[in-house]
């Protein structure tokens, strides 16, 4: 199973999972910036058999988007499509012996691609990453019932803003449309996600040395 795993508390938790169960979904939530996807593909790699599934494939098309007039608060909790994500997650559970297909998102083309990861039967870890994992409204609880565990990153703001601030300057936007989208998206759907944060199992500290069990802070 393991490729090479890391000594920190969260790999001793991991390792602990795996020995309990044939299948493992872990679930990564934070606010955007945090190193969500990062930390996924961290830990993916340190395992022989294991599979990155990102909740940014449920992404909705932007002219659906532009239909409901949410494209201007891309990435805050109703601009997915969450049943769809639930779905994936349920069929991934309900079918371990079967290859199951999920979306990615294209950050080229800021749009979800179906059918671009496939989820085999020898992925005895499934690691999936998003913003929303453990909100309180319908369909969250029931995403993170699906998971074994759903962790959390921990980052201070004054390292994830400069983070998102480059990431859409990256990806298009200027300096000024960057700022400007931070503050009027991103810092609102932060602070939504920091709300729920009670709800992890366990809360990584990223930059920091350690990790610890969440209870309830």
């Amino acid at each position: 199973m393991a490729a090479e795993v890391s000594d920190e508390p969260w790999a001793e938790r991991l390792r602990a999972l795996l020995s309990r169960h044939r299948r493992v979904v872990l679930g990564i939530a934070g606010a955007p910036g945090s190193g969500k996807s990062t930390f996924a593909r961290r830990i993916v790699r340190c395992f022989d058999d294991a599979v990155h599934v990102p909740m940014d494939g449920f992404h909705l098309a932007d002219v659906e988007l532009d239909r409901l007039g949410r494209r201007g608060r891309k990435g805050a909790a109703d601009t997915f499509d969450a049943y769809g994500y639930l779905a994936l997650l349920q069929r991934i559970r309900a079918h371990p012996g079967h290859v199951v297909y999920a979306p990615e998102f294209d950050r080229d083309i800021e749009q979800p691609i179906a059918g671009a990861i496939p989820v085999g039967p020898r992925d005895r870890l499934v690691v999936t990453e998003g913003n929303c994992l453990l909100d309180d409204e319908e369909p969250w609880p029931t995403v993170r019932e699906l998971c074994d565990e759903v962790w959390f990153l921990d980052i201070p703001p004054e390292v994830r803003r400069p983070r998102l601030i480059a990431r859409h300057i990256e990806f298009g936007k200027t300096p000024e449309q960057a700022q400007a989208w931070v503050r009027d998206v991103d810092d609102p759907n932060a602070e939504r996600i920091e709300r729920s944060r009670r709800n992890a199992d366990f809360v990584v500290r990223v930059g920091a040395e350690h990790s610890r069990p969440n209870y309830g802070s």
